[in-house]
């Protein structure tokens, strides 16, 4: 028998396994024997009272022995199997792949980008020299986004598909078991690569392929139907199925629709800076005290106010972690945030945001890439103001919301640099008054948040894709080319890594339903 109850564990126990053991039997009121272990189901994190707890729902064995819950599905080759294109290898990308194996059918892969181990010495030219390649950055490459983007896997998208199977899929190739308890699960953006390779070998070994280095530039159709690919190599793929999984920053994507003339709609995205604290104002403030208990994870939080009816919200929130220049292309300024699993760096981060909809940008209503090109001027505005080689315009909070520009600027963990600048003159006025107007109140809400210590760097911009390829709500097919399906956060279509992998495996359901 299985018996499931609720534990409030203090922070100094909750490793603690026979304290946990010893609180369940005295809960269930049983005899010590009878109890031959338990599961810990789910854990978080309660800082609502006075002392912080861990709240943990455990599952005790009574008179039988422990289950080992942990599945490893059977795969069998594909190599032969009917083919289906997937462009992108981010979250939704390999999670189609994967899905496909499952289904019985090939995936053939095509990133632009690098594999993820080559694709690091990029990245790190980037940080030390302020050069972006517009094939292989922080956005591009083996991984996607997701790779280099903290491995944050909280999501509200159960409703969408099972969350569960893709953290156990996770799992499999690498992470570890906390991601199936935790309440905000995640795996760092250290631990990631590895992961990301190990799935990769698994699509392999069952006869997936995967094509790197390789811009897709033409997508083949005939008579509505799509009929394949063309690559930037000139060399042409031929697939009755390809699945659009290219991401939010894959703009020549949706030129080639454009050109082409297929149909695209203007999305609202959200836009605004990345804000940074000492780790130890969060601590303090989150968990009420003067120092965090060595068992309790750095603090995180979440923040949401209204001003003059307009939504500003934290989003992406960093715990020990880094700001990261996440510019697809030269001459732009686009900052994002990660951490490693232990999230031991000094520094908390989150993007701090505001919607940009549709009625907020001139021709947006009839002009489908209004709020691209929009997105694009700010971050071109942000380099320029930051003074080039990807330094960013940044300001101290107080200093912003007082309407001064800073006379020096905090320690960050930014890596090419930041300078003082007066934010008003990069961002449009609309978002730099919401953000004025939310700050104070979100220090009303928090402890410590609205300091001087805190830094403003802009521009958060990637939030998701100022553009929406539709698909038909059944099929998941584009209404125009049979065959395609639009797919993931490029597509307009999840916001994260969990939610695009369960698009990307909802696609690959819809293919093969027909």
């Amino acid at each position: 028998m299985q018996k499931e109850i609720e534990l409030a564990i203090a922070p100094e126990y909750i490793q603690d396994e026979a304290y946990i053991l010893d609180k369940g039997i005295k809960e269930l009121r049983l005899p010590a024997g009878r109890i031959k272990g338990f599961k810990i189901r789910k854990r978080s994190i309660d800082a609502r009272g006075r002392n912080v707890v861990f709240r943990i729902r455990v599952i005790f064995f009574i008179d039988e022995e422990p289950v080992n819950s942990i599945f490893h599905p059977t795969l069998t080759t594909v190599k032969d199997a009917k083919p289906v294109i997937i462009i992108g290898a981010g979250p939704a990308g390999l999670f189609a792949a994967y899905r496909c194996i499952e289904r019985g059918l090939k995936p053939i892969v095509i990133e632009r980008g690098k594999p993820v181990r080559e694709r690091r010495r990029d990245l790190a030219k980037i940080t030390r020299e302020g050069a972006v390649n517009p094939e292989s950055n922080y956005c591009f490459g083996e991984g996607g986004a997701g790779t280099y983007s903290d491995g944050k896997l909280y999501t509200r998208s159960d409703k969408r598909g099972d969350v569960q199977n893709v953290l156990q899929i996770f799992v499999n190739h690498g992470a570890t078991s906390d991601i199936l308890v935790d309440a905000r699960p995640h795996i760092g953006t250290n631990k990631l690569p590895h992961i990301i390779e190990a799935m990769r070998d698994t699509i392999l070994e069952y006869g997936g392929e995967f094509i790197f280095d390789q811009r897709v530039t033409d997508i083949q159709e005939s008579f509505g139907n799509v009929r394949g690919v063309t690559l930037a190599n000139g060399s042409q793929l031929t697939a009755g199925h390809v699945i659009l999984a290219t991401g939010h920053s894959a703009r020549d994507i949706f030129e080639l629709f454009r050109q082409k003339n297929w149909l695209v709609e203007a999305k609202a995205f959200a836009l605004g800076v990345r804000i940074e604290h000492p780790q130890e104002i969060i601590d303090q403030a989150q968990y009420h005290c003067s120092t965090r208990h060595e068992n309790l994870p750095p603090a995180y939080y979440s923040l949401v106010e209204q001003v003059d009816n307009r939504g500003v919200f934290s989003f992406c929130m960093c715990p020990g972690g880094i700001i990261a220049p996440c510019a697809t292309d030269e001459n732009e300024i686009v900052v994002n945030g990660w951490s490693p699993s232990r999230r031991n760096n000094p520094h908390a981060n989150s993007g701090t945001v505001t919607q940009i909809n549709l009625e907020d940008v001139p021709n947006a209503a009839t002009d489908p890439f209004a709020l691209l090109d929009f997105q694009r001027q700010i971050e071109q505005k942000a380099f320029r103001l930051g003074g080039g080689n990807l330094v960013a315009p940044a300001q101290r909070m107080v200093d912003f919301v007082e309407k001064r520009v800073s006379k020096d600027l905090p320690s960050n963990s930014y890596k090419p640099g930041t300078a003082s600048v007066d934010l008003d003159e990069v961002l449009p006025g609309f978002v730099y008054k919401a953000l004025r107007g939310a700050l104070p109140v979100f220090g009303k809400k928090m402890k410590g948040y609205y300091t001087n210590e805190a830094i403003l760097v802009g521009v958060e911009s990637r939030t998701s894709s100022p553009v929406r390829i539709p698909r038909d709500k059944e099929t998941l097919q584009h209404p125009q080319i049979k065959g395609l399906y639009p797919c993931g956060e490029g597509a307009g279509y999840a916001g994260g890594i969990v939610s695009a992998a369960i698009d990307g495996i909802n696609c690959v359901n819809a293919i093969s339903l027909l």
